[in-house]
């Protein structure tokens, strides 16, 4: 598995953007940055609660750096990977799918005359 690290410094960031979560509790409100549950504050208003959890956010993001990881997937040992392809040369390959094909259809066509049988009964009945 591989790693690359970008580091960017917060000050060298524009702007963030957070969801935030308001909700009305019992004449309060409390707001929660979405996906970080530990980020919320109660204010008297919508505003109030809002103004406290940028302050909070602020504060928090005072000292810290803002870091993007990404990791490459590793590859999976599919078993099935390796019969892919493994019929490609052959020549009979073709008339094999042919008669997988004509069964299919036989069978479906036993289905099909059987349910019109029930149903025949049934309307006997």
């Amino acid at each position: 598995m591989t790693a690359n690290f970008m580091f960017t410094p917060i000050e060298n960031l524009s702007q963030l953007t957070y969801s935030v979560l308001i909700e009305q509790e019992r004449g309060s409100y409390k707001a929660m940055v979405w996906g970080l549950p530990d980020c919320q504050t109660t204010g008297k208003t919508r505003e109030a609660a809002l103004v406290s959890l940028r302050q909070l956010l602020e504060a928090r993001l005072e000292n810290a750096e803002l870091v993007s990881l990404d990791i490459k997937r590793p590859q999976s040992d599919n078993p099935w990977m390796k019969l892919a392809g493994k019929y490609k040369d052959d020549s009979q390959f073709d008339q094999m799918l042919d008669y997988i094909q004509a069964y299919r259809r036989e069978l479906d066509q036993e289905m099909e005359d059987y349910y019109r049988q029930i149903d025949a009964e049934d309307e006997v009945k």
